[in-house]
């Protein structure tokens, strides 16, 4: 019988059955996973490293149409390379490299089951990955190319395996050691910065008791082996590439004030952690007696770094992530045990909040195809001048049965302590899905550089051998690689000879003297990012 001032023991974790709970897992995962070209930014970047570890076939140095880049380490675009590779008669390349975010957010998901079942034991072990798929700042990094995903991989295996230290020293150590070394082969000394500090929970007398050095001698030596393996590999083939990536390395991990107030943090903390942080707060305040305990130790410190990351950088959702996971374990503990009112009017917010969201979702796509609303569709057509809405039976099919999903959860879901966090799961997954599915074509349509970078290919000269850039970003150099096999060279790397110049800026600006404007374009109702292609007269 526990003390009055302690917690009870948790409930059940959900009232929906393990099948159920996996099921909406992987319908999470695959949703916008695949199905749409690359799209504007991180995702055209990191499908263009993968496109040219392909083309070129160098998989040491990662490439942005051929030129080296060394704004990332490669673990995640090996991942995505060998996935397309091997997928590559069934899937589109951007579609099956795509898949290694899914697989990371796999990773992520059964890695939250295995630290809770730990830490909270059985019955408890389906309530992570339901709070995960449930929060807001996870949608994008576990759908988008970016090697974001297999940092936050990394994370939770390292949380997995300091949980199993408490009993299994050397297992524990391995998932440790894994987690650090493939972190510096997925985000540099980033994941050092973030995965390190985790150790100190190891001073606590729980951690002691089972006699851990040796768990964590091994895991410093899988570590080391693995994240210094790609470095000595780039320092016998390229040292100065090397010498560029450790210098960006030092520059994103050294704290500086960010560039956003304070204001703009709380607000990217206070959706991205939206509901995690509640929960976990209410945990805290619940064991506020037992902070020194492994349930609460161990996510409390993940929280203090990740928070101390987030407010020396950026206010930017990626910086944000860090945090995510070890709240995710903090509101484990006490989402079960709300009280009573606040429970209900969770649960009411979430019934009321998805309701809208899918009935709104389903009022737009009705719009773009039969017009109706007039308004609604002439937004729509406004925002994608062009865009021809259309019906694919399959994606069709998928948003009705999901639609049904939230209608039987609606209607069926018993009464539990967690019927307020499994009813916000579900509508957010269910929401997720059919935009997906009834959206994608829409949102496809203007967030692709495949339109624009066709029309460019077929503007040019028969005679071209190279192409100048100016004012180009690296996902219009990924873009114009993958959709039309166009390489654009640098001014101080050779483009200087070029007759050909591609300029990105502003409708404003003129021609340049001496150059003939041969074509101009842009994505579909892009207002601001406009491309014209000159020739030297």
């Amino acid at each position: 019988m526990p003390r009055p001032s302690e917690p009870t023991p948790l409930p059940a974790s959900t009232t929906l059955p393990t099948r159920f709970v996996v099921a909406l897992c992987v319908v999470y995962l695959l949703a916008g996973a695949i199905g749409h070209d690359p799209w504007k930014t991180n995702d055209a970047i990191h499908l263009g490293v993968i496109h040219s570890f392909l083309v070129d076939g160098d998989w040491l140095i990662p490439k942005v149409a051929g030129e080296p880049w060394a704004g990332t380490a490669p673990l995640y675009h090996w991942t995505g390379a060998s996935l397309a590779w091997l997928l590559q008669a069934i899937l589109p390349l951007h579609d099956a490299a795509r898949l290694a975010t899914t697989l990371f957010g796999g990773i992520v998901l059964v890695a939250l089951v295995g630290t809770t079942r730990i830490l909270h034991g059985r019955e408890a072990s389906a309530m992570a990955p339901l709070l995960a798929i449930g929060t807001l700042g996870f949608i994008v990094p576990l759908h988008d190319a970016h090697p974001v995903a297999a940092l936050i991989a990394c994370q939770a295996l390292a949380y997995w395996g300091l949980a199993l230290m408490l009993t299994r020293p050397l297992v524990g150590g391995t998932l440790v050691g894994l987690g650090l070394g493939f972190g510096v082969l997925a985000s540099g000394i980033a994941a050092i910065a973030l995965i390190v500090p985790l150790l100190l929970v190891m001073g606590s007398q729980h951690w002691r008791k089972p006699k851990p050095w040796l768990g964590l001698a091994l895991a410093l030596f899988a570590a080391t082996l693995l994240g210094i393996a790609w470095p000595l590999a780039l320092f016998a083939s390229n040292d100065s590439h090397l010498a560029t990536w450790w210098a960006n390395e030092l520059a994103l991990v050294v704290p500086r004030h960010p560039t956003g107030t304070t204001s703009d943090l709380l607000e990217l903390f206070g959706w991205s952690a939206w509901p995690a942080w509640p929960l976990a707060a209410w945990a805290i305040w619940l064991y506020r007696r037992r902070l020194a305990e492994p349930e609460i130790l161990l996510p409390l410190t993940g929280t203090i770094t990740g928070l101390a990351w987030l407010v020396t950088h950026e206010a930017q959702a990626q910086h944000a992530l860090p945090t995510l996971l070890p709240l995710i374990l903090l509101a484990t503990a006490g989402a079960g045990r709300l009280r009573r009112g606040a429970a209900n009017a969770f649960n009411w917010f979430a019934m009321m909040t998805f309701t809208l969201v899918v009935g709104l979702i389903w009022l737009g796509a009705i719009a773009m195809l039969i017009g109706v609303p007039s308004q609604i569709a002439h937004n729509f057509a406004k925002l994608a001048p062009g865009f021809v809405a259309g019906v694919s039976l399959p994606a069709l099919t998928v948003a009705l049965l999901a639609t049904a999903a939230w209608v039987a959860a609606l209607a069926r879901l018993p009464r539990s302590p967690l019927r307020a966090v499994t009813h916000w799961s579900i509508g957010l997954s269910v929401s997720w899905v059919l935009l997906m599915t009834v959206w994608l074509p829409w949102i496809d349509y203007g967030k692709s550089y495949r339109g624009v970078a066709l029309s460019l290919k077929s503007a040019l000269p028969a005679n071209a051998n190279c192409v100048a850039r100016s004012g180009l970003g690296l996902p219009q150099r990924a873009s114009l690689d993958y959709f039309a096999g166009i390489r654009t060279l640098g001014v101080r790397k050779g483009g200087s000879q070029c007759k050909l110049l591609l300029v990105q800026g502003p409708t404003q600006q003129e021609a340049r003297r001496g150059w003939i404007k041969l074509w101009e374009g842009s994505r579909p109702g892009d207002k601001h990012e406009r491309w014209r292609l000159y020739q030297r007269q």
